[in-house]
């Protein structure tokens, strides 16, 4: 299935019917009076988070989703029918922005939630709504409202709890198919990684998502390349794994191009936690590894993990690090969560 994270779609909900101008008449009934009944109402726009998606690849091949209309009033008190509603079904992770592409309508993070992004219009009301004291016989109905029409963006950032960094051919794929059952594409050139890719991994009884995103380059914050494109998917995650290719000439240069580009595509990603690996240490020696591995501490200002995901040493000790992030992450994330829902 071909990946899609941004589409943009134009919704109109439905019009209201229109009142109707009806009187009784009927056999033996002098004075039957008004009975026309009201318009019925128009149909909604609702966007609704389902499970099993994780792509908006449905919105580029329709763009256009009209609600129906109400069904206009009829005689005998009749009201007419509503509308049908019309419902986009989205995949968690799925942000509603308006036309300009920059104000958040809504920012959908869990399977079930809805929400109406047009109301239907209201049905016009018939004759006999106006009958009154001193006007038995009115002859005028209220035409429906109109619907709304309006052009939304749909923007996917997925859910993750870790978010993969690094150059291109950094390894970030082989660690994904390494330690999950994802099976990204991998070969031995830069930006084979196209999309990003979600893999469940687990260890000591415990399993969180990983997201792998397209490799970043020099100058990916200005719009170079592909990884800036994505980086919008790692913003949910609670950290982030930067991986520096160890057979690469200057390992602090490469680690230190990731961090620029991070820090100016804006502080959700700079102040996120990081853990640092040298990646590909199965190609090094004893002497090259330890050079490496210092240089690259120092430049972090902290410590460095090393693993090799190809022979699968220490992707364990990786996974335990990112699993102990990730708790800590949650706890700092709860009694915010508290707070927001305390009511005094």
């Amino acid at each position: 299935m071909k990946f899609l994270d941004l589409a943009k779609v134009y919704i109109r909900s439905g019009s209201g019917g229109s009142g109707c101008v009806s009187f009784r008449r009927e056999k033996y009934i002098e004075y039957g009076g008004p009975d026309g009944g009201d318009g019925g109402r128009g149909g909604d726009v609702v966007v609704e988070v389902v499970d099993g998606l994780n792509t908006l690849i449905d919105f580029r091949y329709q763009q256009h989703f009209f609600a129906g209309n109400g069904r206009p009033g009829m005689g005998k008190q009749r009201t007419g029918a509503d509308g049908e509603d019309i419902v986009l079904r989205v995949p968690v992770g799925t942000e509603i922005l308006d036309e300009d592409e920059e104000t958040v309508i809504a920012d959908l993070t869990e399977v079930g939630q809805r929400i109406v992004i047009a109301k239907g219009g209201n049905g016009g009301f018939g004759n006999l709504h106006f009958t009154s004291s001193t006007n038995r016989a009115p002859r005028r109905a209220n035409p429906g409202l109109a619907g709304v029409e309006r052009t939304i963006w749909l923007r996917l950032k997925l859910i993750a709890d870790v978010g993969l960094l690094g150059l291109p051919n950094a390894g970030k794929s082989t660690f994904l198919a390494a330690t999950s059952n994802a099976r990204p594409k991998i070969a031995d050139y830069p930006f084979t990684t196209l999309h990003p890719n979600l893999g469940v991994v687990g260890v000591d009884g415990a399993e969180f998502v990983v997201a792998d995103i397209p490799g970043l380059i020099e100058g990916a914050s200005e719009g170079r390349g592909l990884g800036d494109l994505f980086l919008g998917h790692v913003e949910r995650c609670a950290v982030l794994l930067h991986l520096v290719d160890g057979t690469a000439e200057d390992v602090v240069a490469d680690w230190q191009t990731i961090i620029t580009e991070i820090e100016n595509y804006g502080d959700i990603l700079g102040d996120k936690p990081r853990v640092t690996v040298l990646n590909k240490i199965d190609a090094l020696d004893d002497d090259e590894r330890a050079e490496k591995l210092a240089a690259l501490e120092e430049a972090v200002g902290g410590p460095v993990m090393l693993m090799s995901g190809v022979a699968q040493q220490g992707t364990t000790d990786v996974l335990r690090a990112l699993r102990t992030e990730i708790s800590e992450d949650r706890i700092r994330q709860k009694p915010q969560e508290e707070e927001e829902t305390w009511q005094p």
